[in-house]
């Protein structure tokens, strides 16, 4: 599946009616916006089962606004329609794989999360 392009009347619905969202908040002007794209469509491709969404900052300024973006490009993930993750800059491919298969397996019961693990030395 390629990309979808949300707008202010599309976006709600898409991260409610999808498990897992993930958004590239980007820019026609933006260098890294056009270094990212590539690696986000061939994602959406690999993962067809995951709503990979693009907002154009510079049409959707509402929906940039409420979701409080503040540097292009930007990417979001939403995971049951809750805001998971939101990492400014370009993200790498191996990086993206990574989130997509942590987004995947979801929390894990009585795990701490992995800032707060101990070296168990």
């Amino acid at each position: 599946m390629s990309t979808v392009h949300l707008t202010a009347r599309t976006f709600e619905q898409a991260v409610r009616d999808n498990e897992i969202v993930l958004v590239d908040y980007w820019a026609p002007w933006s260098r890294a916006s056009r270094i990212f794209a590539p690696v986000f469509e061939e994602a959406a491709r690999r993962h067809p089962d995951i709503l990979f969404a693009k907002v154009d900052t510079d049409a959707q300024p509402s929906v940039m606004l409420n979701a409080r973006i503040t540097s292009i490009p930007t990417f979001v993930a939403h995971r049951a329609g809750v805001l998971v993750l939101s990492q400014v800059g370009a993200q790498r491919a191996a990086a993206l794989e990574m989130l997509v298969e942590e987004l995947r397996a979801g929390p894990r019961v009585n795990e701490p999360p992995s800032s707060s693990r101990q070296d168990a030395r």
